[in-house]
């Protein structure tokens, strides 16, 4: 064989080995780095192990403007009809429902009744300065925050503090029993609804309604 045309064989044969082991290292590489990603999945089972921040909660740059005239009818009684309390489609299970509490008044919540609120159902001030619902193995059930950046609450001066709104979230994917947390969760929202005298939007950012709330838990 020709000694330039041998040359050029071994030159291509070794280029062909060399893009093999990078190929195999690449692959090597992705399926090591998707089993670390399914390790840490299996490790982190509930919100404030997997959250160091407030940053996947939907809080807000500015608060939202609240059109306090809505208020204005005699604070009426929610009833609803026989076809409001009638389910939508079944949907898909939220992976983080949120639902609100907006202050009816302009200066919002201020920071002394939040605590003592918090205090009466039972919510405690957890390591992301925000408060918690824990289980009986101090797991945590849902959380609640600031509407507004970056979303916790202080543990000093709490009577210059205020808050237009407050941010409630659960992770029902992360829970063993996501009806019972979600029970509890609908419950801890509308008796604070009333200590702190706001209105309660669902996760659409409408007024919640019966119909909404049988909808969620339905696909729970």
């Amino acid at each position: 064989m020709d000694k330039e045309l041998l040359r050029i064989v071994i030159i291509a044969t070794g280029l062909i080995i060399i893009m093999g082991m990078l190929t195999w290292s690449y692959l090597r590489n992705k399926k090591s780095q998707a089993d670390l990603e399914a390790d840490d999945d299996a490790k982190f089972g509930r919100y404030h192990n997997n959250l160091s921040t407030t940053d996947d909660i939907d809080i807000d740059n500015e608060p939202e403007p609240v059109d306090h005239h809505y208020f204005d009818q005699e604070d009426a009684v929610y009833e609803p009809d026989e076809d409001d309390v009638e389910p939508p489609p079944r949907e898909a299970v939220p992976a983080i429902i949120q639902f609100r509490l907006i202050a009816k008044t302009d200066e919002g919540f201020n920071g002394i009744d939040l605590v003592n609120a918090f205090g009466i159902v039972g919510l405690e001030y957890g390591s992301l300065k925000i408060y918690e619902r824990l289980d009986a193995n101090r797991l945590v059930d849902f959380g609640v925050a600031c509407m507004v950046e970056p979303g916790t609450f202080p543990d000093s001066d709490l009577d210059t503090f205020y808050c237009p709104g407050l941010v409630f979230f659960m992770q029902p994917g992360a829970l063993d029993d996501a009806q019972a947390v979600f029970d509890d969760y609908i419950e801890t929202i509308e008796l604070l609804a009333i200590e702190l005298d706001g209105i309660i939007l669902d996760h659409h950012r409408q007024e919640l309604t019966d119909a909404a709330i049988l909808g969620l838990r339905q696909c729970l």
